[in-house]
């Protein structure tokens, strides 16, 4: 028989023939969907690493871990020797942290304090609601936070935010001891109180 015959060029009986362009598509949604779950299970990743690391640099995060200090704290001093704090204000659906200029007084009260501060997201969320969370290094201090307006105590805040910066960086070119305060409406500074 020849081998190009009718008889071998059919499928046996009962038996069907798989198009081409079947199995294709059905191959291409199969590594569509492995695809979809490996970039899901990186956004996961991803979501979950800036969940737990951040704040970092200019870097927003949400949460702050670290051991919480129920005792309340009078004297901040100690704050001077980090060189950013880290709070943590209460925002819908997740809070919000950053890192921030931090600095206390020589018979330490702490301020915090940022440029252009108005509209932003933490402050807009700490005059609604002043409850909040402080880091430092990998301690968390519940505090509560009081937008400062009287002339005389944000000079005190900026008087100790110079200095924080010439004690840490050994003296700032850029901050010599005598700059002037900024105007209130580009320079904010808040009070933190201890809610221990």
């Amino acid at each position: 028989m020849h081998p190009l015959s009718n008889e071998h060029r059919h499928s046996p009986a009962g038996m069907k023939r798989t198009r081409p362009h079947v199995f294709s598509a059905r191959a291409r949604g199969a590594v569509l969907g492995v695809i979809g779950v490996i970039l899901l299970g990186l956004a996961v990743a991803g979501f979950l690493a800036w969940f737990f690391a951040c704040p970092c640099e200019r870097t927003p995060g949400s949460y702050l871990f670290g051991e919480v200090v129920e005792e309340p704290v009078t004297d901040w001093t100690f704050a001077n020797e980090v060189r950013l704090c880290q709070i943590q204000v209460a925002t819908r659906p997740l809070p919000h942290a950053i890192n921030l200029n931090c600095m206390a007084t020589d018979d330490g009260e702490l301020y915090l304090s940022c440029a252009q501060c108005d509209g932003k997201r933490w402050s807009t969320a700490a005059l609604a609601r002043p409850e909040a969370r402080l880091r430092l290094d990998d301690r968390v201090y519940p505090v509560t936070l009081t937008r400062i307006t009287d002339p005389e105590r944000k000079d005190r805040a900026w008087a100790a935010r110079i200095n924080k910066i010439h004690a840490l960086r050994g003296g700032d070119p850029d901050d010599p001891p005598d700059t002037p305060r900024p105007d209130d409406d580009a320079w904010w500074s808040f009070h933190v109180e201890s809610a221990g």
